[in-house]
């Protein structure tokens, strides 16, 4: 169980996160939502440590990543898989080496081990025989699962997943969905998603978190979310251009700007 309490941060005096809570439950996939620029992917940075919050605790396993020193933190991390919003594969390496990047580097594992584990990794994301390849030379889709697979390939506690259909077209945004799924029923891993495309919110989450205004408002099912009363939510799960998010802002003069 991840556990966020009363976390706040702010850059140069405007408040990102905002007294901030949530629980995320063991072996459940979290997909948290809201508008662009609303802090989810500064939130995402605070439970795997990369930054460090101005008040409050992120407990993960019974421990608090804001206490803990860089050497902690570096084995934290060992834990965790992350799918990067453009995957943010190494240009300069091979496929391989994107993908057993965290074995080569932070463990004794040997070539045989990283060798079975790049292929297995490969293989759970639907693409065999790419190796030797560059980045370069694959489509955005499969940069896509090249980065889930590097994400998966130490067999992670928690995975992370920012913005994992953005970039890419909606069949293959759907494909990553479905992909998102099947990993998760097979790894049981406990997951947390961030994302605007409701589409995809939808489709990957045992439970979704609504954030606003630096806060959690709202948190349920699929189901529940999707038949709130709550007027903020609703405004964003539709993507109305009128309600108490928009309110106050002239789009008229804005399009016409």
């Amino acid at each position: 169980m991840i556990e966020i309490i009363n976390l706040c941060k702010s850059f140069d005096g405007h408040k990102v996160l905002d007294n901030l809570n949530l629980t995320i439950n063991s072996g459940e996939t979290t997909v948290i939502i809201g508008r662009s620029g609303c802090g989810k992917s500064v939130l995402l940075k605070h439970i795997i440590g990369l930054m460090r919050p101005d008040c409050g605790q992120v407990i993960i396993d019974g421990r608090d990543v804001t206490k803990m020193d860089e050497k902690e933190l570096s084995a934290l991390r060992l834990k965790f898989g992350m799918l990067f919003q453009g995957a943010a594969l190494f240009d300069s390496m091979s496929i391989y080496e994107n993908v057993g990047f965290n074995l080569i580097e932070h463990t004794n594992a040997g070539k045989a081990e990283i060798d079975r584990a790049v292929k297995e990794s490969l293989a759970l994301v639907g693409l065999k025989g790419i190796e030797e390849k560059k980045p370069a030379e694959l489509s955005g889709g499969m940069k896509k699962r090249v980065g889930l697979a590097r994400a998966i390939c130490m067999r992670p506690h928690i995975m992370l997943y920012d913005e994992p259909t953005t970039g890419i077209d909606p069949i293959m945004g759907d494909a990553i969905n479905d992909l998102i799924v099947e990993l998760h029923n097979k790894l049981k891993v406990t997951a947390v998603a961030v994302t605007h495309d409701m589409t995809s919110a939808y489709k990957i989450a045992d439970r979704i978190a609504m954030m606003y205004n630096g806060k959690i408002i709202a948190r349920g099912t699929p189901d529940e979310i999707k038949n709130t009363k709550d007027p903020v939510v609703r405004q964003f799960i539709t993507g109305a251009s009128k309600g108490p998010i928009t309110e106050g802002i002239d789009f008229e003069h804005l399009l016409n700007a």
